[in-house]
């Protein structure tokens, strides 16, 4: 294990809990912890094992939040530790018991100590037993992905306020029209993965109003660089076909063949992973803008496109079960690929439970999004196999590992590890869980200030660094499913726009119900910014046209 400089300060020490621990040492924290007790929910509290209801010594209140003295285990409500402290000289520092932090009666404030949350991290790596991820055992996941993740860097432009034009055509049923910007995609022999994940950055607001403000200029690309396939240039063109008014489906075989270059050993007519796809895709922009521009020299964050929109920042933490020290790592990510949370199924009074009015199969087996998320940034007690030489003990020992997510990008996708292979039966599956998900997303819970502070309580100080510069709120905006079995399936995208959603099945662009997006077996989950997606939903009907598009005329009474 390898330590990183910690992204949060460390007050300095309070002079009363100096002067505690050098009349008593550690002793008091030591004994301490078996009064200790670690809630199902994690969360440390103090439990004195002759009461189990404590009150206040002196007022016999026990309904307001009390405190145990350091010093004589005297336990009283908050006035009377005060007046406890001013009695009894050497006395002020506390323990609440609620929430098992110190607190000093004369400063009159809780006060930090690494060694007191050390006492309490070991009573805690002690008692909790982290469940493992469900399914099949030794499991590997087919198509991991091995492309190298860069960081996000935020402040992506995201003016929509440019000359504009309004573009609509009329719905083959009369109900409403179709937005701009849904046209279907042929499909070129097995090719409905490359379509569907097309369909998704086609409609991602922030690479939309990219490539919709000419950002990627194919004269300038194809005077700079004598390469005949450029996959940027190759997606210019399907932005231009797409946002061109004409609604007669298009066929991406410039691009798929681009597309080839770049990932050879992908090079066939044979079914793909839609989710290998995405990454392989950004991993080509990637190389593409990075190499054209220089971007990412002097080890400064890459500002190609790809991550700008979809980059954001994973924090491991992995502490020793012998000692309690913790080592902290960052890595970069494209997208966050989670477990379904087998454990879990929706109960009956789930206030997220999807409508049960949809007449449609879940199946016996259900999942929530929130519940994977929730897997995802759960401690997980590594293997034997596993262990980590910790830097403290100079040995390898067991581990507890927590992911939680330092940096949200602008857009997330969420990738459903629907697919498992088990090296123990030497056998493959599809997981065909039902998995309810929100069209509203909170990514706060999930972000490492909130993990940790869910661990230590208070001890633990606001962050420094750029966790607060991108909103935790989302929005949902797309979503690719597979359906059929492991070895032959299909892949189809349902488009969230204007709070309307369309079926994307290749060639063929159909309006459906939020009933049906919510029974699909999703397999990614695309959210944007919500203050992205409402803006995009405002210029929806007014996108911005380039001098290279041809100019077409509202339909008659079609908006």
């Amino acid at each position: 294990m390898s330590s990183v400089k910690s992204p949060y300060t460390v007050p300095p020490p309070c002079n009363h809990l100096a002067s505690y621990k050098l009349k008593n040492g550690l002793a008091g924290y030591t004994s301490l912890q078996e009064y200790l007790r670690i809630a199902p929910n994690g969360k440390p509290a103090i439990s004195k094992p002759d009461s189990k209801a404590p009150g206040c010594s002196s007022c016999n209140g026990s309904h307001q939040r009390l405190y145990l003295c350091l010093s004589c285990n005297w336990i009283s409500c908050i006035d009377h530790t005060l007046s406890h402290t001013r009695s009894s000289l050497g006395h002020e520092i506390a323990v609440d018991i609620e929430r098992a932090e110190l607190y000093c009666g004369t400063c009159r404030d809780q006060v930090y100590d690494p060694d007191f949350d050390r006492a309490v991290m070991c009573k805690y790596i002690r008692e909790m037993m982290p469940r493992g991820r469900n399914g099949f055992e030794g499991i590997s996941i087919i198509s991991e992905r091995s492309s190298k993740r860069r960081r996000l860097v935020p402040g992506l432009d995201s003016d929509f306020s440019v000359s504009k034009q309004l573009i609509c055509s009329g719905d083959q049923r009369a109900k409403s029209c179709y937005p701009l910007g849904l046209r279907g995609l042929n499909n070129l022999g097995n090719t409905c993965f490359m379509n569907s994940v097309l369909q998704v950055l086609l409609n991602a607001p922030p690479l939309r109003n990219y490539f919709l403000n000419n950002k990627h200029n194919q004269d300038a690309c194809r005077k700079a660089s004598a390469d005949r396939f450029c996959l940027l240039c190759d997606i210019d063109v399907i932005f231009s076909a797409v946002f061109s008014g004409d609604r007669s489906p298009f066929s991406p075989a410039q691009f798929l063949y681009s597309w080839w270059q770049h990932a050879a050993n992908l090079a066939s007519y044979e079914q793909q992973d839609a989710h290998e796809f995405f990454i392989s895709l950004l991993d080509g922009i990637h190389e593409k803008e990075g190499k054209a521009k220089d971007l990412n020299k002097d080890g400064r964050d890459c500002q190609c496109i790809a991550h700008r929109v979809f980059s954001g920042l994973l924090r491991s933490d992995v502490t020793c079960m012998a000692c309690g020290f913790t080592s902290t790592t960052y890595d970069p990510c494209m997208d966050i690929s989670l477990h379904m949370d087998t454990n879990s199924s929706l109960s009956a009074d789930s206030p997220n439970k999807a409508n049960k009015s949809s007449g449609n199969n879940m199946g016996s087996s259900s999942s929530t999004l929130i519940g994977c998320l929730d897997l995802f940034t759960r401690p997980e007690k590594l293997g034997s196999d596993q262990k980590l030489h910790c830097q403290n003990c100079q040995e390898k020992q067991h581990s507890l590992k927590q992911l939680s997510i330092r940096r949200l990008p602008l857009v997330l996708c969420l990738h459903i590890k629907r697919f498992e292979h088990s090296l123990v039966r030497k056998a493959s599956r599809k997981i065909d869980w039902y998995l309810q998900f929100p069209f509203s997303l909170d990514m706060g819970p999930y972000l490492s200030s909130s993990i940790v502070r869910k661990r230590f309580g208070n001890r633990i100080f606001p962050f420094e660094g750029d966790e607060s510069e991108i909103s935790s709120e989302f929005e949902i905006f797309a979503v690719v499913t597979h359906s059929g079995m492991l070895e032959s399936g299909h892949y189809i995208t349902f488009v969230r726009l204007r709070n309307m959603w369309y079926k994307c099945d290749d060639s063929w662009v159909t309006e459906v119900d939020e009933k049906t997006v919510r029974a699909s077996q999703c397999y990614m989950v695309f959210y944007v910014q919500k203050m992205l997606y409402y803006k995009a939903n405002e210029e929806l009907s007014c996108i911005p046209i380039s001098s290279q598009r041809d100019a077409f005329l509202p339909v008659v009474g079609c908006c």
